[in-house]
C-alpha cells in the first residue's frame, strides 16, 4: 500500500525522533537499526524507504537533534530579551533536569567523542549545525568592542559541554551538582559587559 507524502514525513519524523534519542541514550555504534524501528513502531523497510543507510540515519538524526535543541534556545531567547537571554540559557543547560535526561538533551555533551569516529557525512552534519549553535550564541555575547563575541562563544559553550559530560560522568551526587553549579556561575559572570576603564 502506498503511503501519502504526510504519513511519509510523520513516519521521517518518528524515526529521527527515536533515532536522536536512542544515539544519545546508548551511543550511535550501540544502537542498531531494530532498535530505532521498534521503538519508532515501523518496519525496516519503512526505514530503508525514507534513509537507506544507518550512516544517512545518524547523520539527520543528529541535524534533528541539533536543531530541536537551536529551538530551546530561542525560546529562552524569547522569554528573557537582552541581557538575560545567555544567564536563562546556561541555567537550563547546567540543571539537574538537563544532565539526567541524557536522551532528550544536548547532543555534544552525550556524543562528542562518539561523533568524532563517524564518518564524514556525520560529522559533516555535526559541525555544520555546531556552527549554527556558535553564531547563535555570539550573537548574546557582550559587546565589548574587541571582536571576540565568537570565541567568547566557543569557550562559554566548551565549557557548558564539558560540565555536563563530567557532572553525568562523576556517581558523586553531591560533587555532580557542583560541577554544574560553579560552572554556570562562572560562565554567566564571565559573559558579564566589562566596564570602561577599569583597566589596570
Amino acid at each position: 500500500m502506498r503511503v501519502s507524502k504526510e504519513k511519509a514525513a510523520q513516519n521521517r519524523e518518528r524515526i529521527l525522533s527515536s533515532a536522536a534519542r536512542l544515539f544519545r541514550e546508548h551511543g550511535i555504534g550501540a544502537t542498531g537499526v531494530d532498535a530505532i524501528t521498534e521503538d519508532a513502531g515501523l518496519t525496516h523497510g519503512g526505514l530503508y524507504s525514507q534513509f537507506g543507510s544507518k550512516k544517512v540515519i545518524a547523520a539527520e538524526a543528529i541535524r534533528f537533534a541539533l536543531a530541536r535543541g537551536k529551538r530551546v534556545w530561542q525560546r529562552a531567547l524569547e522569554r528573557n530579551p537582552g541581557m538575560r537571554a545567555l544567564p536563562a540559557i546556561v541555567d537550563g543547560y547546567l540543571s539537574r533536569a538537563h544532565r539526567d535526561a541524557p536522551g532528550t538533551g544536548c547532543v555534544v555533551a552525550a556524543l562528542g567523542t562518539d561523533i568524532a569516529r563517524q564518518p564524514r557525512r556525520v560529522r559533516q552534519a555535526f559541525t555544520k549545525e555546531i556552527k549554527a549553535d556558535l553564531e547563535f550564541l555570539s550573537r548574546l555575547m557582550p559587546d565589548d568592542g574587541n571582536d571576540s563575541r565568537y570565541e567568547d562563544a566557543i569557550a562559554t559553550f566548551a565549557s557548558m559541554a564539558g560540565a555536563l559530560i563530567l557532572a553525568r560522568a562523576v556517581n558523586d551526587e553531591q560533587l555532580s551538582d557542583l560541577i554544574l553549579k560553579s560552572t554556570a556561575k562562572r560562565v554567566i559572570k564571565r559573559a558579564k559587559p566589562r566596564r570602561a576603564g577599569r583597566r589596570s
